[in-house]
């Protein structure tokens, strides 16, 4: 694990990715996240249905990716570990797989300290803890795993609606693509309010009062991350519409609207 300086892990206000990890059944959440996760529940019962669909769609968008012989991934904002998890699932099919997982929670990266020694033996798995809004420390760190020379499937999986126009999400996009060669592949998927305005309102309103910001972005601003790369079929589509054929559904997936798009895009 690259080193990384420590930090003190704030249990007193709820944080994405342990709130996501309560969706997903998972056991690295605090009080503060469950409240707030709850509340949010309250609003709309679908959204661990929706948690599972995002990662449904990142298995799948792996798989895609592996099968063309991607064999490096950056994927930021990876959350807690929730088996399988990206690097499993590629080294399955590419056992020399290189991974560098990022994400700028403390919990993540002690989650993480243990479900990456059950990499493969050929291959390599690598956490560091940094911000989406600091791409010069990514790169830089991630550049000791990765062989930028190479092409590299960019994951922001969940990730870019906590990322606000004035923090630049689509520049901070723009110059990690920047860094990978051409036949690189940037995977996202992304919160949006066009299918259900009022609640996604409610939803902003409570996570802003609990300092968390949510940046829900239409389809049009969506796909300004992929300006500049060739969008693979079916092009932009809810998670779950995305190459079904490559794993199982989730249940529940069809009992009502997701309301998020994703995508995958490769760099000419």
């Amino acid at each position: 694990m690259t080193g990384q300086p420590r930090a003190e892990i704030d249990t007193t206000k709820p944080h994405s990715a342990r709130m996501y990890d309560w969706y997903l059944g998972g056991k690295d959440n605090y009080p503060a996240d469950r409240a707030m996760a709850q509340q949010l529940l309250d609003l709309d019962p679908r959204i661990p249905v929706m948690a599972r669909v995002n990662r449904a769609f990142m298995h799948r968008s792996t798989r895609w990716l592996a099968h063309q012989g991607v064999d490096q991934f950056l994927d930021i904002g990876t959350g807690i570990p929730t088996e399988p998890n990206l690097h499993q699932v590629a080294q399955e099919i590419v056992p020399g797989a290189r991974v560098v997982y990022c994400d700028n929670d403390p919990v993540v990266l002690l989650a993480h300290a243990v479900t990456l020694l059950r990499g493969t033996d050929a291959g390599a798995t690598e956490y560091l803890r940094a911000d989406l809004r600091d791409p010069e420390t990514i790169l830089d760190v991630a550049g000791r795993v990765l062989d930028f020379g190479r092409p590299v499937a960019l994951s922001l999986v969940a990730l870019l609606h906590f990322v606000p126009d004035e923090d630049g999400a689509h520049e901070l996009v723009g110059r990690l693509l920047s860094a990978l060669p051409s036949g690189s592949f940037l995977t996202a998927t992304h919160a949006t309010a066009d299918f259900t305005p009022e609640e996604s309102r409610i939803a902003t309103e409570k996570l802003r009062a609990s300092g968390v910001t949510l940046a829900l972005r239409s389809r049009e601003e969506f796909a300004r991350f992929f300006e500049g790369l060739e969008l693979v079929e079916p092009g932009i589509e809810a998670p779950h519409h995305w190459h079904p054929e490559l794993g199982d559904p989730v249940p529940g997936q069809d009992d009502g609207v997701i309301p998020g798009y994703a995508a995958v895009g490769r760099k000419p």
